[in-house]
């Protein structure tokens, strides 16, 4: 009896993790980036604050282009948007810099920076990055003061 007892404490304990796996931020497997493609706020801030730095492609595909210097191309999870985008991106080398951005709502919910990531690498691009707009861009972005267009 004990053994099956803890048998199903240790199952119970496994799930449990799991499941906590499942609720943290950051990508999943799934997800069309890797953690060495995600860009933290406050290195593109830093970016676009310096005159003298290499100044990436900056894309907004979500709905509102508020970091300073983006394009925007207008929510990609419409196909009439990231048809938009494909566009734009048709006409850059495949070595360009690029950083497409939301901003929407938290990664996890995100319906915008999934097809637009992927696109991206469907089309071979090799020097793009997502902005790491954790929770949305007002928290992440405008209250902290970075570079915006108002």
């Amino acid at each position: 009896m004990k053994g099956k007892f803890f048998f199903l404490l240790s199952g119970i304990a496994f799930f449990a993790i799991l499941s906590l796996a499942a609720f943290t931020s950051g990508p999943s497997a799934g997800d069309p980036w890797n953690p060495s493609q995600l860009l933290a706020p406050a290195d593109l801030a830093k970016t676009i604050n310096d005159p003298q730095a290499q100044q990436p492609l900056i894309f907004c595909i979500g709905p509102g282009a508020l970091v300073k210097n983006s394009i925007d191309i207008g929510p990609a999870r419409d196909s009439v948007n990231l048809n938009k985008f494909k566009g734009r991106l048709s006409k850059l080398p495949k070595d360009a810099a690029i950083v497409i951005y939301c901003g929407c709502c938290p990664f996890e919910h995100c319906p915008n920076i999934r097809p637009a990531f992927a696109l991206l690498n469907e089309m071979n691009f090799t020097h793009h990055k997502l902005l790491n707009i954790e929770h949305n861009i007002k928290t992440d972005w405008i209250n902290k003061g970075y570079p915006s267009t108002n």
